[in-house]
């Protein structure tokens, strides 16, 4: 049988067992290793896994030898702010020297400053601004991110960064799914009368976004300074009620029971929980939704401390790592992500590859599509140059991706690859 694509010779193809749901406690590092076997790919999908002799037997098309490389599913970005202009880089010797973000702000800088710069950029300006940056990530092989707005705090510039998001899905090859978060931050216009804020993305924003089918999901971000719990869950709920999907920043930099928030909207992740309480945390867990950790972002902020990498895991919680790309934490690459988890919040390569793919799928409601490998779902596809899953963490510096399948089409090749 002619097919599209053959990838021959894996020294480890990580299947996550073709996983369809997201993994926990001791299944969370559960990889479904298999070796030296081979994978037929045709329209868009994985047709066939095998043997290297029943695949040769069965099946003929363009190979690629993957002889001596690990073979994995595409990476997934779950929390990103891909699309904004401008950069803030100015900043970091601020941070450095002991200036807090408050202080800065005052100054012009922080989120207000992106936000200026992203209202006054064209649609055209955004556009060409983050695929760069999908660039980046597809070459280190992200697959599939969530995209959120959030720097245009108004209507009109909501609209806007929306719908660059979704103009960006059609011409990129990386998959996004839109996240709506007029809610990141109160607008300086409202600054002594955030409720009205509040009353313009629940009266105004939510329904143009939903009636324009612009976004699968509504979050908001919840913290101490921007928006209280009771803000968060009506407008969580104005979303819900437009057909949006609650997930929402939480307890980041204190603990004002996000994650109990998460819990009783029904989210189907929360991300940050820096200070997430316990209790939260086992709520979540009872509920099946997906802790979101960025340990970027832990980083950027200067943060002394990381997740317990250990306690969420064996709480029970399926835990998904991702990005934050932001002007503030400019990650693009998923694998220094993964390094910094494995070394900071102390998880397995296992458990971060884990987090990485099949449990950022269902974050995103996408894991019967994408995450695993498995007969019938999306060939999403990564190719590294080393032999096994515990490689990465351990070769630091570097990007480890050889090839990068999307929906069954060789969209990145190394220098090295492309001369073999």
């Amino acid at each position: 049988m002619e097919v599209d694509l053959i990838i021959k010779h894996g020294s480890e193809l990580l299947t996550l067992g073709g996983a369809e749901g997201a993994l926990q406690r001791e299944l969370h590092g559960a990889l479904g290793v298999i070796e030296n076997e081979s994978m037929a790919i045709n329209d868009g999908k994985i047709l066939d896994i095998g043997n290297d002799s029943e695949i040769s037997e069965t099946y003929e098309g363009n190979e690629i030898d993957a002889t001596g490389k690990l073979v994995l599913p595409g990476f997934i970005d779950a929390h990103t702010h891909l699309v904004y202009a401008g950069a803030r880089e100015n900043e970091l010797s601020l941070k450095v020297r002991g200036i807090s973000y408050r202080q800065i702000a005052r100054r012009g800088g922080g989120i207000h400053s992106t936000v200026r710069k992203t209202r006054n950029a064209s649609k055209s300006d955004l556009k060409d601004q983050a695929k760069g940056r999908l660039d980046e990530m597809l070459r280190h092989g992200t697959t599939t991110a969530e995209v959120k707005s959030g720097y245009g705090l108004n209507t009109e510039e909501e609209l806007k960064l929306l719908e660059t998001i979704k103009e960006l899905d059609e011409e990129h090859p990386i998959d996004l799914i839109p996240t709506f978060l007029g809610a990141h931050e109160i607008p300086q216009r409202y600054e002594n009368a955030p409720e009205k804020y509040v009353e313009e993305i629940i009266e105004e924003m939510i329904p143009k976004v939903a009636n324009r089918g612009l976004a699968k999901f509504c979050d908001v971000f919840v913290e101490e300074g921007v928006f209280t719990v009771e803000q968060g869950r009506k407008i969580l709920e104005a979303g819900k009620k437009h057909g949006l999907t609650p997930r929402l920043h939480a307890d980041e930099l204190s603990n004002l029971r996000g994650a109990e928030l998460a819990a009783q909207v029904d989210a189907i992740s929360a991300s940050h929980l820096l200070h997430a309480s316990k209790k939260g945390l086992q709520l979540m867990a009872k509920k099946g939704i997906i802790g979101i950790y960025l340990p970027a972002s832990c980083m950027a902020l200067l943060s002394e401390t990381f997740p317990n990498g250990r306690e969420i895991i064996d709480s029970g919680l399926s835990m998904a790592l991702a990005s934050d790309l932001n002007p503030n934490c400019w990650v693009t690459n998923l694998q220094t992500v993964l390094t910094l988890a494995v070394y900071f919040m102390r998880i397995t390569p296992a458990e971060a590859i884990t987090a990485a793919t099949i449990n950022a799928a269902a974050s995103l409601g996408f894991e019967k599509e994408v995450g695993s490998l498995k007969k019938g779902k999306r060939a999403d596809i990564i190719i590294m140059n080393v032999p096994n899953h515990r490689w990465l963490g351990y070769k630091m510096g570097v990007n480890l991706v050889d090839t990068v399948v999307k929906n069954g089409k060789v969209e990145w090749r190394s220098p090295s690859a492309l001369s073999d």
